[in-house]
């Protein structure tokens, strides 16, 4: 595994379970440079670990992600239009990289999340926030626009729910974020690790590979025509059945065991 400065990598439950932590609780885990890339690179690191059932991503300290640091935001001031779309791009591809990862991503939201931290949060698949975390689009405070996590927010909130927050930048609690569906489920602080334990629990009696093809399913089948997805669906279902692990599955609920992956 590949050392990091401004994040931890640690497993637990067998292995099978990767928890990433941003580690930046001074300036409340804000994005710079070497983090977006360090997400980037952790996150195609891990994308190879087949053994993973889930990936947990949390901050470190009282905040989830508190968006771009100061340092960047003064570094842009200084960028030509081309040098910014290069810089805007790397948070795309680190998104992007997030978003598509092959297994099941938990977001334990520990605390705020501002702007590019909104969009961290809607990268994952399951998000489990703590009743004081705070939500907001801030960039317009600042005479600029969530442009890039935009299309990770807008397929999570809806349009309507975009158009009014992304223009006003107000703060939400995470009790919004829910209602939105940004968020799915919010505890008090104290039993925020046995919510993502429970999420984790789930996730860990399913088969790996199964829940590699549910994730990808929730991913495309949207945005499929009709015969794409006939044809998609069919074929995800028929690989399914006849793989070992399907097999396996299969067979231990007609025998009334438990399957393999359980023990």
């Amino acid at each position: 595994m590949t050392e990091y400065t401004q994040l931890t990598v640690n497993y637990s439950m067998q292995d099978r379970i990767a928890v990433v932590t941003l580690q930046r609780p001074q300036v409340r885990n804000a994005l710079n440079t070497q983090l977006i890339q360090e997400l980037t690179d952790v996150f195609t690191e891990l994308s190879t670990n087949d053994h993973l059932h889930g990936v947990v991503l949390t901050g470190d300290g009282s905040a989830f992600c508190a968006g771009a640091d100061i340092q960047m935001m003064r570094e842009s001031i200084t960028l030509d239009e081309e040098q910014n779309i290069s810089d805007a791009l790397r948070v795309a591809d680190m998104l992007h990289t997030i978003n598509i990862f092959p297994c099941p991503v938990v977001a334990r939201v520990n605390g705020d999340a501002v702007g590019g931290g909104i969009g961290m949060v809607a990268v994952c698949d399951i998000v489990i926030a703590a009743e004081k975390a705070r939500f907001t689009f801030s960039e317009v405070k600042l005479g600029i626009a969530p442009a890039v996590v935009s299309p990770y927010v807008i397929r999570k909130i809806g349009e309507t729910n975009a158009r009014a927050l992304f223009v006003t930048g107000e703060r939400f609690s995470a009790n919004r974020a829910h209602t939105l569906g940004l968020v799915h489920a919010v505890v008090p602080l104290e039993q925020l690790d046995d919510a993502v334990q429970n999420a984790l629990n789930e996730l860990l009696s399913s088969g790996p590979q199964a829940i590699r093809a549910s994730k990808a399913l929730a991913l495309n089948v949207g945005s499929m025509d009709y015969d794409h997805a006939r044809h998609y669906t069919a074929e995800t279902i028929a690989r399914l059945r006849v793989s070992e692990e399907g097999q396996e599955g299969l067979s231990a609920y007609l025998e009334k065991r438990k399957p393999r992956w359980l023990k």
